[in-house]
Order: structure tokens, then sequence, then C-alpha cells
């Protein structure tokens, strides 16, 4: 069972908020999400001040970090204005925006680098945003479940039927499952990521309906399925967020 608790230090003028996740691991795990949230993962056994010294002492680490993603998070979050020039990331690559206004459909589109977004009122920004999410959304489908047909015969013989596949707008998390309903939900924001990126993810949530905890028989089958997977997911924990 996983226990959340809520703790922060203070490291100078800065004050450094973070959960901790209790569960049975071996070392303390430090870890920052692009949405700048903190967490340690611990054993029930390690004492709070032992853990808050452990946050102290990687704060100039964390504080670092943290920078970074303030620093790339608007300009590649929260402030699209979607007019062209803007950049947009599908499948690990950038493309630019172009916005063309036309009294015909209104489409997206994308080829030689660009995403070309047709519509009929140019200053229309939240129609904008709509038609680039529906396009995303559109393209996830496809993608996802491309990755799904990869990687499920590597689990095929430990998973007895293949899940479902849904896509959910997500905060803090690439992906989950629900076990009992055969269902693999993923992360909307996942298809700006490279196909092998999402090939780790699928892997990851199938895995947990062999291995329902993140213990070493977990990894260590994760490693078997998929050596590099840890590289996998270094380059996907930052790819979101290189959008600029």
């Amino acid at each position: 069972m996983i226990i959340l608790e809520r703790h922060s230090i203070n490291y100078g003028d800065r004050k450094i908020e973070f959960t901790i996740l209790r569960k049975k691991v071996k070392n303390l795990n430090l870890n920052i999400r692009p949405d700048m949230t903190i967490s340690v993962s611990a054993c029930e056994e390690v004492p709070i001040d032992t853990i808050k010294r452990f946050v102290k002492n990687k704060a100039p680490w964390i504080l670092k970090n943290l920078n970074y993603f303030r620093d790339v998070q608007p300009e590649s979050i929260s402030k699209k204005n979607y007019i062209s020039g803007e950049t947009f990331k599908y499948l690990g690559k950038q493309y630019r925006l172009k916005v063309e206004e036309s009294v015909e459909k209104e489409s997206v589109t994308y080829y030689q680098g660009f995403i070309c977004l047709t519509i009929r009122d140019k200053s229309n920004v939240k129609r904008k945003e709509k038609l680039i999410n529906e396009w995303y959304r559109e393209k996830a489908i496809k993608n996802f479940e491309d990755s799904l047909k990869r990687i499920y015969p590597l689990v095929e013989k430990y998973v007895s039927s293949k899940p479902e596949i849904q896509i959910r707008e997500m905060k803090s998390r690439w992906g989950s499952c629900i076990i009992e309903k055969n269902k693999i939900l993923l992360n909307l924001e996942l298809i700006k990521a490279p196909k092998f990126c999402i090939d780790y993810v699928v892997l990851h949530e199938l895995i947990h309906f062999r291995f329902n905890k993140h213990n070493t028989e977990f990894y260590d089958f994760m490693t078997v399925l998929m050596p590099d997977w840890k590289q996998r997911k270094a380059i996907l924990d930052e790819e979101i967020i290189r959008q600029v």
C-alpha cells in the first residue's frame, strides 16, 4: 500500500515542497516532474528527518531543475497563441505552425516540417486550439493502437487478453492501467514524444497486468523485454517540455 505524505524544507530563501511516497523501495528516490511537482519514494522505516536531510542535500539540483521547468513551461505549454511560426511537437519532431484563413472546410494537416491549420477566422484562438487538440487526439488514437500492436506480443503469454486503450489528459503521469477493466490509460501529451518512448509507456503499463507494484520483479521483467527502457524514459521525461 502506498501512503502519501506532504512536507517541505527551507533552503536559503526558498521553500521546497515535496510529497513522500511510502512504499517498498530499497533506496530514497527523488523525482521532479515537468509540472514541477517533487516526490520522494521511501520505505516506511525511513524517518522524516532523514528524508528532509536527503532533500536538503539535493536542493541545489532541485532548484536548478525547477528553474529550468519554470523557464520552458510558459512557452511550451501555457502561452500558445496558435499563430504562424509557433512550434508544436508530434512524434518527437518539431513542426512550425502555418495558419491559413479560408472559407472552405477547416482542417489540420502536416507536411515538410509544417503543421498547416486552415480556419475560417484566424483571430479565433479557442477555435484554433480546439482544432489542434482534435488533430492530436485523432493521431494519438492511431499511434497508440499501433504501439499496442507492436508491444503486446512481448507479453501476450503473461496477459489474459489484449487491453483496451483510452486517452486522457493527465498532469503528472504518462499512463496508468485499470486492471479489473482491462484498460490502459495514456496521456494525450504522449503523442508529442517519439514512437520508441510511446512503446516504453505501453510496455510499462502492460507489465502491470503481471506485476501490480513497482518492485524488483517488475523492473527485472521490464529490462528483459526492453533493455534500453531507462534511456527511453529519460528521453521521454525531457521530450515534452522541449518545445521552444
